[in-house]
């Protein structure tokens, strides 16, 4: 039994090593560049993994296709544009301020603001008519002793 968990233990770095892509690069600023692009752009399909990490087949097609823009002479920015109008801004990790992504951010103040204002009037009206329940009792106990010595005036 030991010795098969001893294979086991050996042959695994070899699965790792493997799975490794090998990408050839004409330049070793084109690989740098590569890196970094895989590392920027993020993956559709796993959502918090960047392409470098995820084994999703569509993050696997955005790595091979950044490597072919790159070898056809294409410059980060325009990756990054092409990776863009592909697969929507979700790609990067730093979008735009658009007209939608400000809605994102303000709908959700504005509630807690409506809920704020909605709670606070509910309190106020809960007080006054508390007040005025006060005041009806304070009206009827004034009247009952206005009675009460007018009976003993006469």
């Amino acid at each position: 039994m030991k010795k098969i968990i001893l294979i086991c233990l050996y042959l695994l770095p070899s699965l790792a090593i493997a799975s490794l892509d090998i990408e050839q690069f004409d330049s070793p600023k084109q690989e740098a560049d590569y890196r970094t692009l895989i590392q920027e752009l993020r993956c559709p399909q796993c959502q918090n993994n960047n392409i470098a990490d995820s084994n999703a087949t569509i993050a696997t097609d955005m790595r091979n296709k950044t490597l072919e823009l790159l070898k056809q002479g294409k410059s980060k920015d325009e990756i990054v544009e092409y990776m863009i109008e592909r697969y929507g801004h979700f790609v990067t990790y730093d979008p735009p301020i658009t007209p939608a992504t400000i809605l994102l951010w303000v709908i959700p103040l504005l509630l807690v603001l409506f809920g704020l204002f909605f709670l606070a009037q509910r309190k106020k009206t809960a007080k006054q008519a508390v007040n005025s329940d006060l005041n009806s009792e304070k009206m009827l106990d004034q009247a009952r002793l206005n009675a009460i010595l007018n009976k003993r005036e006469k």
